[in-house]
């Protein structure tokens, strides 16, 4: 069975009844919404060699900081490895296989080739989107302009497209134009989150935490349930709330909303550590918080698999001043630096230095942190992440710069520091 999809993309192995599943779980994802992977069961059920169908569904999978839920898409690639496919999809397939395997940089080829072969490819365009994100491409911006000339708002996805091209914006600093953008994204479709958190980005890098917070205060409902970006969404505002002073409402955010079930999805954990931190280099404390936080993140000492992540997981460390999970978490870094992989060349050059420049920090050496710091070269950007994320290294370093020339106290932390863990 073949067919063509909303956007004049041919497919293999789809119904009528899966395909407008398919489109379901496609809008929800392009949007950041919940409910994906219901309605790709539904397609699944209904056509089995449904190729695209088993390509979104181990996407879904692929795209994440954690390397378990990452390998969980093999059996997704393997289902789909079998079934008759044409060329744009075994270019999808081609890329997931080498994302698999920690070739990124092949995977966004693969992708690219899709892109060229029909531009409208939402899929394609959101997962290479995503990887320029994750590896700290420069080049995301260039990727999403030079697909839109063959986008209109006649084709469904049409906002997702822009709200892509607004965060690209946003991160190569031209903010007026992120701004317009976001906003032409969300009046055609007001509940896509990634728009709202484009614009989130945008009020947080031109200093505007007043703006922010009436914003994302004003559309809650948009972001703030169903979607997949809630609790990032909740950073932002905390961060807001942040930088006018207000540690209250940033720590009850935190309480509330970015750590109250719990949650052990790294993304989730990456922002509640982003955002103690933060908390403390303003002058705010952050308490025992540190404790549970620190013991969430210990489960991921030995991933080996993003540094954006281990220097996450480092900021925990560091601020309970569980000084055995740090070491612990600098030796498995020691290691990998010598690995010929996408982590150990990011070990090597950035993560490794970083995370020995925030224990020294933690513990007071502010003149080995700074000289690490100073030492990174300049393309940080390939830790991933947004620019407001990456700043974390930039407080930190004028932090102990300030220290230094005006001895204060050190950077508050869980007290008392907890025991050595075995």
């Amino acid at each position: 069975m073949s067919g063509i999809d909303k956007r004049g993309c041919n497919i293999s192995g789809a119904t009528p009844a899966a395909l407008e599943a398919y489109e379901r779980a496609l809008a929800a994802h392009q949007s950041w919404r919940t409910g994906a992977k219901e309605e790709l069961d539904v397609a699944l059920q209904e056509a089995p060699t449904f190729v695209m169908a088993h390509v979104l569904q181990a996407w879904l999978l692929v795209c994440s900081r954690d390397p378990q839920r990452v390998r969980s898409a093999w059996p997704a690639l393997v289902r789909a490895a079998g079934l008759l496919a044409n060329e744009r999809e075994r270019m999808h397939l081609a890329a997931i296989a080498a994302a698999l395997v920690d070739d990124y940089e092949r995977a966004k080829e693969c992708l690219g080739e899709a892109l060229r072969l029909q531009p409208h490819d939402a899929l394609a365009l959101q997962v290479a989107h995503a990887f320029d994100y994750v590896t700290g491409d420069a080049r995301m911006c260039d990727r999403v302009a030079a697909v839109l000339p063959a986008w209109s708002s006649d084709l469904p996805g049409y906002h997702a497209v822009l709200a892509m091209h607004a965060f690209s914006l946003e991160e190569r600093g031209e903010y007026e134009r992120a701004e317009r953008v976001a906003h032409a994204a969300l009046a055609l479709n007001p509940a896509d989150a990634r728009a709202h958190h484009a614009l989130a980005h945008v009020f947080e890098m031109t200093g505007r935490a007043d703006a922010g917070v009436h914003w994302m205060e004003a559309h809650m409902a948009n972001w703030g349930a169903d979607t997949v970006v809630a609790t990032h969404c909740w950073w932002h505002l905390a961060l807001f709330h942040l930088a006018q002073g207000r540690f209250d409402r940033a720590l009850a955010l935190y309480d509330q909303r970015i750590r109250a079930g719990r949650s052990s999805e790294i993304a989730d954990l990456i922002d509640a550590a982003a955002l103690l931190w933060r908390v403390e280099l303003r002058g705010g404390h952050a308490g025992t918080r540190w404790v549970e936080l620190a013991t969430a993140w210990a489960a991921h000492i030995d991933d080996r698999f993003c540094s954006f992540n281990d220097l996450h997981a480092m900021l925990a460390f560091v601020g309970a001043h569980d000084w055995d999970r740090a070491q612990r978490l600098e030796h498995v870094l020691t290691r990998s630096q010598s690995l010929p992989t996408r982590h150990g060349e990011t070990t090597r050059q950035l993560g490794l230095p970083a995370c020995r420049a925030l224990i020294a920090f933690g513990r007071g050496d502010d003149a080995l942190a700074t000289t690490l710091l100073a030492s990174l070269p300049a393309p940080a950007y390939r830790l991933g992440g947004s620019h407001a994320q990456r700043d974390v290294l930039r407080l930190t370093h004028l932090h102990a710069i300030e220290r230094l020339r005006r001895p204060a106290r050190p950077l508050r932390v869980a007290s008392p520091p907890i025991a050595a863990h075995a």
